[in-house]
């Protein structure tokens, strides 16, 4: 594996990875009052062109990271929806 994949993907695990407290959090207390909905929103568009960006350069850890990034912002606004 090259450098700059090894990059990326330590890159893609700890940005994604850093999602992962607010999901859980958001999820155990059923409450997502203090998350913004339009920042969530505007990152999601965000790494959803990142996403094909990725493809598009053929990065696979920019495409694997932030697809799972995309799953997790997802989630809290789905909770978001839900648990007002």
């Amino acid at each position: 594996m090259d450098l700059e994949t090894v990059l990326g993907t330590v890159a893609g695990v700890l940005t994604t990875a850093a999602f992962v407290p607010q999901v859980v959090k958001t999820w155990r207390t059923r409450s997502a009052r203090d998350i913004s909905g339009v920042m969530f929103a505007a990152f999601s568009i965000g790494v959803a062109l990142w996403i094909v960006y990725g493809v598009l350069v053929r990065s696979a850890p920019v495409v694997v990271a932030n697809s799972v990034t995309l799953l997790l912002a997802l989630a809290v606004l789905g909770m978001k929806a839900r648990f007002r």
